[in-house]
């Protein structure tokens, strides 16, 4: 199932259903192995989301994720709920957007105490981007601009693993704020979510909702008081947050569309007359003396496409060469190019939708770089469209 839309996932049904108040005439989903999902739109909008819910812990969370993404090839996915605020300077009822994620469990075990070998997971900078002008234009929450009550969104480090924690005095505690001190907010799913975002090349955003101190007030009348709360929070944030992405994308995929281009004039072709031969040259358009050709390949069998998908691999080389690409990421695009490939050659419905579901992972993973980028997008339309 390939379909533009954002994967909303939660890990208590508390938070599921603080996203779903958001959502207009949601309906049932049931992928193949059992795991129930629902898709609907965003109230007051067109934007379509898919809601799933992956129970307590990274395990779980991965494996959602990672069946989401393959489900539904999101534009985004998006993790939604409440967490523990590891400083004080982050109220309950604040929302908190990870700049990075640390999981935090990562370490080794010597004679001299225990050494921290975190994994990090960093927020796409167009998310991050999104995520801040949103947060400045203030009206996610209805509620009155300035009021006293109105909660804050920050952005900053947040640490997952894999127990609950509910101590400030605890060695464990100690620990985490001594070697991550520069965390907002502590809880157990991000990193699961980071990571199968990461292995998918599938933006990812962890929007956490404030709801204690992480500090032996856990399941307190207190804490039960707030958790609805800073559910409602960041299911707010999150929902208009889905929405500005599917727009966000619209305009990415306009902007690579020369036609669309301010002082642009569409053209079929130039021909300059040399003694008695034609040259000509096929273009998109004209800009003053600049000639831009068509950014979409002419392609019509999945012949053509394999062919392009040679090409645009010659260009990934290219980048990694000059240093453009790390080896991971080069690594992991070559497999989902490699797959895209594969799948396009058998060219029957079900292979072609393969394809698209690996040139999108493999848009995320060079979302950075512009012209690799630009280049991909009519690739990926493409092969939707041999579907």
């Amino acid at each position: 199932m390939s379909q533009d839309l954002v994967v909303i996932l939660t890990a208590l049904n508390l938070e599921y259903e603080a996203v779903r108040r958001n959502v207009t005439d949601p309906r049932p989903y049931r992928h193949k192995h059992g795991t129930r999902f629902e898709t609907g739109t965003l109230r007051g909008s067109s934007r379509r989301v898919a809601l799933g819910l992956t129970n307590k812990g990274g395990h779980s969370a991965a494996v959602i994720a990672e069946r989401a993404i393959e489900e539904f090839s999101p534009t985004a996915v998006v993790f939604v709920g409440v967490a523990g605020a590891l400083w004080d300077a982050t109220k309950l009822g604040d929302v908190v957007f990870a700049s990075h994620v640390y999981a935090y469990h990562g370490g080794t075990s010597e004679d001299d105490g225990l050494k921290a070998r975190p994994r990090v997971w960093e927020a796409g900078h167009g998310v991050s981007q999104l995520g801040m002008h949103l947060a400045r234009l203030d009206d996610w929450l209805d509620t009155a601009p300035g009021a006293a009550d109105r909660p804050r969104v920050h952005f900053g480090p947040i640490a997952a693993g894999d127990i609950v924690q509910n101590s400030k005095i605890s060695a464990e505690a100690r620990w985490i704020r001594e070697h991550y001190n520069d965390a907002l907010a502590i809880e157990m799913e991000a990193a699961g979510v980071a990571q199968a975002g990461h292995l998918s090349g599938a933006q990812v955003a962890i929007v956490r909702g404030i709801s204690d101190y992480a500090d032996g007030t856990k399941n307190s009348s207190n804490d039960r008081n707030w958790q609805p709360r800073a559910a409602e929070n960041a299911a707010a944030f999150a929902t208009r947050l889905a929405a500005e992405l599917m727009t966000d994308k619209e305009q990415i995929e306009m902007t690579h569309d020369d036609t669309n281009r301010p002082g642009s004039r569409p053209t079929t072709q130039v021909s300059p007359v040399i003694h008695n031969s034609t040259v000509g040259v096929v273009a998109g358009s004209v800009n003053n003396n600049n000639i831009h050709t068509n950014s979409k390949p002419k392609i019509t069998t999945a012949a053509d496409l394999v062919a392009e998908l040679d090409r645009f691999a010659e260009l990934l080389k290219q980048h990694h060469a000059a240093g453009d690409l790390d080896d991971e990421t080069w690594n992991e695009a070559l497999v989902e190019l490699n797959t895209a490939r594969k799948s396009a050659q058998e060219g029957t419905p079900e292979s072609n939708r393969k394809t698209t579901i690996a040139l999108k992972r493999l848009r995320g993973l060079i979302a950075d770089l512009a012209e690799l980028a630009a280049k991909l997008a009519p690739l990926v339309a493409i092969a939707g469209g041999l579907s």
